[in-house]
């Protein structure tokens, strides 16, 4: 595949396995695996043709590492970033460094200012370690704002976070006391 094959499969991929199994008609388990042979075939009814080899370059080269596979390359999931109410992630809570991050536009960043970082329609906010995590995330919906968030306080305060295996921070809110503009 080329780079923008590539490119377009693994949105694609993403979209399916974070928010639409029922597009590719996937059966997705309650931590959010699906079938990589199931995945395979539904992918070619759809025109479009990926085979393991494929999909093994888009897990491994894909720059937010958003995927994984099972220990027996058997099955395939998103890590994080899922919109899937039924999923129950086996994501194990975890003390948070002293400050982590949320990148963001600014054009929300006064109603954040007012209500705190929500999850909307996502099962977890997302947070990260490093501030240019953060930028890039931000700048995807235009000028990027970032926030400091103090993670630790959360923490001590009773709030739970989860790390996911490529590094991503979840949280279920963070409210306002703990966020510090930059």
């Amino acid at each position: 595949m080329n780079d923008n094959q590539i490119k377009t499969a693994s949105k694609t991929l993403s979209y399916v396995l974070r928010h639409a199994p029922e597009t590719l008609h996937l059966t997705m388990d309650k931590q959010g695996w699906v079938s990589v042979e199931e995945l395979l075939l539904n992918f070619s009814k759809k025109n479009f043709a990926l085979s393991f080899e494929d999909l093994v370059e888009i897990v491994a080269e894909n720059n937010k590492k958003r995927f994984a596979f099972n220990e027996d390359n058997t099955k395939i999931r998103a890590l994080q970033g899922h919109s899937l109410a039924f999923l129950e992630m086996d994501y194990s809570p975890i003390e948070p460094p002293e400050i982590l991050y949320h990148g963001t536009s600014v054009d929300v960043v006064d109603i954040i200012q007012k209500e705190g970082l929500k999850k909307q329609n996502r099962q977890y906010v997302h947070l990260s370690q490093e501030t240019d995590t953060a930028k890039n995330v931000g700048g995807r919906h235009g000028k990027p704002f970032i926030f400091t968030i103090l993670a630790k306080k959360m923490y001590e305060n009773g709030h739970t976070f989860y790390k996911s295996d490529n590094g991503v921070w979840l949280t279920d809110h963070v409210p306002v006391e703990f966020l510090k503009s930059n």
